[in-house]
């Protein structure tokens, strides 16, 4: 008898009448059809066990495994739904879903400025092939200045989904994004660098600050990818002034040479200079202690007779003349004469001879030797 033939028979999935429709039961759908097709045909009983088997055949398919160096980005109808780290997971089978999985762990190198020749490349002109439109840059004093860079990058950490899906073609994109990223990068920061400093002991900072700006880049595109390093493989100037730049450089190896040369003399004179002052002041605060002390002796020596002779104005008088008269002829040949003998005598004064050795006769009679 058919389904719902008119006669009310409810059909497999319950009435058909006003009473919203409930959700079919497995078990009851096999229970009625292994009723319809019993007595007929046996290989009729089978099928719904095939079908089963089908079934789970077809929702193993959903296993899938990530590598170590992978993630898993899973689409659901073409849509990202999730990312996926390593391991064994499971998603809806296709055509329902299906997952991708790029590797985010392989770091990439690009050559920004030059290329390495492979293996094979007998053409002349070294190991690598300058690229002028790449490594030709203006810097911020208007110089021209040749640098070739390279840069190692890899898929960011979660960012396996937009390094898919915000690039055209990932597999050939991701190296023009990043070399473009690259060379507007370096043009930047050389732009804001004198050329001074990027031949010398910029370079560091160089590589830092282009290294910031290529991922300031990168994220603004939602690219998926980090900068791992950044490396100047050569700085230099164009080759048509390179000379130019080495009389530059030798001048300047000249300068610094010549200043070195006046900084030693310096620190020898300077420091003998000083040890000369030094002693100068201290000999002349000498001097000023010694005439400070004499002049205070004096004083205390002129007060100390001022007070003797109030005391004894002749016997005073007459020492002081005792005594200036000792000073001034301590050092004078001197002759005696007798007041009563000097009638009868001639006066003689012999003349001393060079080297104190007194010439002359002998001295008359009267005369008293010194």
């Amino acid at each position: 008898m058919a389904w719902n033939d008119g006669g009310g028979n409810p059909g497999p999935w319950g009435p058909s009448g006003g009473v919203p429709p409930q959700p079919p039961d497995i078990d009851q759908i096999f229970q009625l059809l292994r009723e319809r097709f019993q007595g007929e045909n046996p290989l009729a009983r089978v099928w719904p066990i095939v079908l089963a088997l089908a079934l789970l055949i077809w929702m193993s398919t959903g296993i899938y495994v990530v590598g170590p160096d992978e993630n898993g980005v899973v689409l659901r109808f073409g849509r990202h739904v999730e990312t996926t780290g390593p391991g064994p997971h499971w998603r809806l089978p296709y055509p329902i879903a299906t997952v991708l999985t790029p590797k985010v762990t392989k770091v990439e190198r690009i050559e920004i400025g030059y290329r390495t020749r492979s293996r094979g490349d007998t053409r002349s002109g070294g190991d690598d092939v300058d690229v002028p439109a790449e490594s030709l840059m203006l810097t911020g004093d208007e110089n021209i200045i040749d640098i070739d860079m390279s840069v190692q990058y890899r898929i960011k950490d979660g960012g396996a989904a937009n390094n898919l899906f915000n690039l055209r073609n990932p597999s050939t994109d991701r190296h023009k994004v990043v070399r473009d990223a690259a060379e507007s990068a370096i043009r930047q920061v050389i732009g804001r660098n004198e050329i001074d400093s990027a031949l010398t002991a910029g370079k560091e900072k160089i590589q830092s600050d282009a290294k910031l700006t290529m991922q300031k880049i990168l994220d603004s595109y939602n690219s998926g990818i980090t900068i791992v390093t950044v490396q100047l493989q050569k700085v230099s100037p164009p080759p048509e002034v390179v000379h130019a730049f080495k009389d530059v450089a030798s001048a300047r190896e000249d300068r610094e040479r010549a200043i070195n040369e006046a900084q030693g003399y310096a620190n020898d004179i300077l420091p003998k200079a000083k040890g000369e002052a030094a002693k100068q002041l201290q000999e002349a605060e000498a001097y000023r202690a010694a005439k400070v002390t004499r002049a205070q002796g004096d004083i205390h020596r002129f007060l100390a007779i001022l007070k003797e002779y109030e005391k004894a104005r002749d016997i005073t008088e007459t020492r002081l003349y005792l005594e200036a008269m000792e000073e001034v002829l301590s050092g004078v040949n001197k002759v005696i004469v007798e007041p009563r003998a000097g009638h009868n005598l001639l006066p003689y004064m012999p003349i001393p001879a060079p080297g104190g050795v007194r010439g002359g006769a002998a001295p008359a009679k009267g005369e008293a030797t010194p």
